[in-house]
């Protein structure tokens, strides 16, 4: 074993150095290249460009996707492509064989409306969104109207609709809708029982019972009701034999206030304010009763109070509708439970009690209950990664359905008839990029594992409605898509349906995206990012490198799929390399890599993105990680300022839009699940506030003086923190925005304020003088 470890120390040792030689190859063949240094005639160029390749890339890629419209016989649906010109192409597809061909004639059809409302019809412009085929009849709804349409000789006529539901059904099947494990509307009227026997309510602030026909009197279970903590909210048991209440202690939201500055038809500035619960705030708070019909008496359960998030809402599950259960997830975000509670006793019980020293996602706790068997198929993180579990309810015992090193991504439906979950899944396929999104089928018991979507790729399926078949379309961010479709029951490929076009976009001169892979901060885990490159980028020079930033804990942000022309794509046009990248810390992959967003929101995966760009650097001496710049929205605007702050060695040059600045004033739902509760010295530790006297380069911010997500003080505290710091700083704010990077013009802002700091060149002038106006046509844009 001393040999083995040993020889295992040697090789990292090995890999380390070759590296560093690789490193340090890669900085002196960098600093052999000439900085690209443009002109600024040749800025203004790449500024005229860059809008005109803007607007010649839309549409220049053909049948990206294909959304399919069913019919009621489930077998065989239309959809609609555009080809060039922008002119729309209906194709119909009989799913049994997987054949294809145009739903009709555009122009013979386009003539037929133009000839039965006496109005111009062009085939160009017809745009039908239900349409449902008969034989050789088609009906669909068209300029407010439903018409029928013999395709032999093209006579349309319109029709009296009846019931358009079940004339045009459902596009595809919907996904499944998991249980809501609270309510957030305490306050209800009168709760009829399910015998129709009884009606429970509140007077005066306290639980009442009567019945129905008014026979027996009114009978009173509680007395210590007040207005500030009134009891509510009376749900009837299945049998009729109980019903449950809560005891509330009310708290309202503290407000925020917003000055609007620009309201048209006004000379004053309004003020606007409303509620916004921000972290370490109080919360309502319900205590449990049970109130027995038989007895006449409350009973409070004998568990803590329910303090997060909203009221909690009883699952009866079992035969014995004696027992019930609900959900609570303790503030704080470490502990999440399933507790079956004694309607008789009051007693309770803990079915799941999951903790953890670092946080539960609350947003992705998912529960199905199955009342048949008195099962629940939950989803969690417990051992690791995200997979699902089936709970044995009368034993308390949980057994993986699903496991192993990969992340459970949705679950798209429960078939309780079958005992089988449809899931989507990433990472199962070791060979390709571990966020692409796969379709699968499994059983309760662990077996039976089908994988529906086996190409690779991202993909996005549509099921039919009896989910027979379903379409899969799939891609990456440098293949184009391909749409097919498939059998449910064993994902067999009955035909390919569209292979998308881009031979127009590609004469565009554009360069496709790179998909990119580094090691992160530990020398292990693989950091996956895109590259974006100028059309024109000549490989013997240096270019800055701008990044695009958005390291909110809740998601991955990388794109997966095949997409036109970008912003990032609009900014590496005026001469930079643009990036995005997934550090540590954010989600859908393993919980441990999730994990380090835990109190450390300000850590942002920089040690991951900074360990790729230089990977970067070192493989493509063009790529000058001397001059970086970063841009973001909202978490992205706290990153980008928090580059400066907290790494000016790398970054140098930020655009801050809509940061959420202070963890303290941002909202309190989104903060508390990652920087915790209660709120200690780490939020201020990692305020871009509190560290605004660190500030080195330069950077501007943006923030919408509406905005109703992130409060613009904490963009305007910021500022005020700057400036006593005698810091200098760009500052826009957009009078009546909302929550935004600035639109256009911030756009604009923001290629300005790279090409001047990172290029060290004046941008075009957009204000035209005598002595220098704008050439006609060009930047005004």
């Amino acid at each position: 074993m001393k040999v083995c470890k040993t020889g295992l120390t040697g090789w990292f040792f090995l890999l380390c150095a070759l590296f560093v030689c690789g490193w340090k190859e890669a900085v002196a063949q960098r600093s052999q290249l000439p900085a690209y240094q443009p002109t600024r005639a040749e800025m203004a160029e790449r500024y005229r460009q860059a809008v005109l390749l803007d607007s010649m890339a839309r549409g220049a890629a053909l049948r990206l996707t294909l959304n399919p419209n069913w019919q009621k016989d489930g077998n065989g649906f239309w959809y609609r492509n555009y080809g060039k010109d922008s002119l729309p192409v209906y194709m119909f597809v009989d799913a049994t064989n997987g054949s294809k061909r145009p739903a009709f004639d555009a122009e013979r059809l386009a003539a037929a409306l133009d000839k039965a409302t006496g109005k111009p019809v062009k085939a160009k412009n017809l745009a039908i969104n239900a349409m449902n085929f008969e034989g050789n009849n088609i009906k669909f709804r068209w300029g407010g109207q439903v018409w029928q349409c013999d395709l032999a000789t093209y006579n349309c006529t319109p029709v009296n609709a009846g019931d358009t539901a079940a004339l045009f059904p459902r596009r595809n099947a919907t996904a499944f809708t998991p249980y809501s494990r609270w309510s957030r509307h305490y306050v209800r009227g009168d709760s009829m029982s399910k015998d129709e026997q009884w009606i429970a309510y509140i007077k005066d602030y306290n639980v009442w019972m009567r019945p129905v026909n008014g026979s027996g009197g009114e009978v009173q279970f509680t007395t210590d009701g007040t207005i500030q903590k009134p009891y509510g909210a009376l749900i009837w048991s299945p049998d009729s034999k109980y019903f449950v209440g809560y005891k509330i202690d009310r708290r309202e939201d503290k407000e925020v206030y917003l000055v609007l500055s620009a309201v048209p038809g006004t000379t004053r500035g309004q003020l606007r304010s409303r509620g916004y619960a921000q972290p370490g705030d109080e919360f309502t708070s319900y205590e449990m009763y049970t109130f027995d019909i038989g007895t006449k008496k409350a009973i409070k359960t004998s568990t803590e109070k329910y303090d997060f998030l909203g009221m909690p809402v009883p699952i009866w599950n079992g035969p014995d509708k004696r027992y019930f259960m609900y959900e609570k997830a303790d503030r704080g975000h470490q502990r999440f439970r399933v507790i079956e509670v004694d309607a008789l006793t009051g007693n309770t019980k803990n079915i799941v009690d999951e903790k953890t020293n670092t946080f539960i996602y609350e947003q992705r706790i998912f529960t199905h209950y199955l009342p048949g068997t008195n099962e629940i198929v939950w989803v969690t993180e417990k051992d690791g990664w995200r997979h699902a579990y089936l709970v044995d309810v009368a034993r308390a015992s949980v057994k993986p359905i699903t496991q192993g090193e990969w992340v459970l991504r949705f679950i798209d439906s429960v078939d309780t008839k079958k005992r089988q979950i449809w899931f989507t899944a990433s990472g199962m396929n070791k060979d390709e990029d571990p966020y692409n999104v796969h379709y699968y089928r499994i059983n309760f018991d662990g077996k039976g594992l089908v994988s529906l979507t086996p190409a690779k790729g991202n993909h996005n399926v549509a099921f039919s409605p009896d989910r027979k078949y379903f379409t899969d379309t799939y891609s990456q961010p440098s293949v184009p898509p391909v749409t097919e479709l498939r059998t449910t029951a064993d994902g067999k490929l009955v035909a390919e349906l569209e292979r998308a076009d881009i031979s127009g976009y590609l004469a565009l001169g554009i360069r496709m995206p790179e998909v990119f892979t580094a090691k992160g901060r530990d020398g292990k885990t693989d950091i996956w990012g895109i590259v974006c490159r100028p059309r024109n980028f000549d490989s013997t020079k240096r270019y800055p490198v701008i990044e695009n930033i958005y390291a909110g804990p809740q998601d991955s942000f990388v794109p997966k799929d095949f997409r036109q022309f970008s912003e990032m794509q609009s900014i590496a046009e005026l001469g930079f390399i643009v990036v995005q990248c997934d550090g540590m810390g954010t989600a859908n992959r393993s919980k441990a890599f999730h994990d380090v967003c835990w109190k450390n929101i300000a850590d942002a995966g920089f040690p991951d993105r900074i360990a790729w760009m230089k990977a970067l650097a070192a493989r493509y001496p063009y790529v000058d990680v001397d001059k970086v710049g970063i841009y973001g929205t909202s978490a992205g605007g706290q990153n980008s300022m928090g580059a400066l702050l907290f790494h000016p060695e790398f970054y140098k040059v930020a655009v801050s839009a809509a940061g959420c600045h202070d963890n303290r004033i941002d909202k309190q739902w989104w903060n508390e699940q990652w920087m915790g509760y209660p709120v200690g010295k780490h939020y201020d530790e990692q305020s871009n506030i509190t560290n605004a006297s660190k500030l080195q380069g330069d950077v501007l911010l943006i923030v919408g003086e509406a905005d109703t997500n992130v409060p613009p003080e904490s963009t305007y505290r910021l500022a005020d923190a700057l400036i006593k710091s005698d810091k200098m700083f760009d500052f826009l704010m957009i009078p009546g925005a909302d929550h935004t990077s600035g639109g256009n013009y911030g756009m604009k802002k923001r290629k300005d304020f790279f090409v001047k700091h990172l290029l060290d060149v004046d941008p075009p002038v957009r204000n035209p003088t005598r002595s220098s106006p704008v050439p006609p046509g060009r930047l005004g844009e």
